[in-house]
């Protein structure tokens, strides 16, 4: 008797995990790597190397993820990690990129879209939920707004 009640509840318990939809908050953690290009100077002083640069980019995106409001996300942590550098064989030089890691919490997936499609975009941690399900229909819409996604990062590339 206690073994099947006991039962019983564990299997209710995965079976209302397994069967919750997720309205709720998406929790994750994501990486950019802001690359510093050196700058030239101008007439005999104001050169940029390429560590200033990385570390100026860094300082202004840190900024602005944490004052401008964005619709259903909220920044509740802004990381500064270390500082490395990638010797880039065209440009026969070391370039320095400065991470930026953010904890970010989403209200849908869709927004979670507008970090992945980021040039300087690395890496993403999803913290919870540690299982999402999604009907056909959020399938289907996440898929739609992923290719309207990379229609815009097309047409803006094809107008550079």
């Amino acid at each position: 008797m206690v073994r099947t009640q006991l039962e019983s509840e564990q299997k209710e318990k995965y079976e209302n995990l397994l069967g919750r939809e997720i309205r709720g908050e998406i929790r994750f953690k994501v990486r950019f790597d802001y690359r510093g290009n050196p700058r030239p100077a101008r007439f005999f002083f104001g050169a940029k190397g390429s560590k200033e640069v990385a570390e100026e980019v860094r300082q202004q995106q840190a900024g602005m993820w944490r004052n401008v409001p964005l619709q259903g996300i909220y920044i509740e942590n802004v990381e500064f990690l270390d500082l490395y550098s990638v010797y880039d064989e065209e440009e026969e030089e070391n370039i320095c990129y400065a991470p930026l890691e953010l904890t970010v919490t989403a209200y849908s997936l869709d927004d979670c879209l507008r970090f992945v499609n980021r040039t300087e975009f690395r890496r993403l941690e999803i913290l919870e939920p540690s299982l999402m399900r999604l009907s056909s229909r959020e399938m289907e819409r996440f898929l739609h707004k992923v290719n309207e996604t990379i229609r815009q990062t097309v047409k803006a590339l094809e107008s550079r």
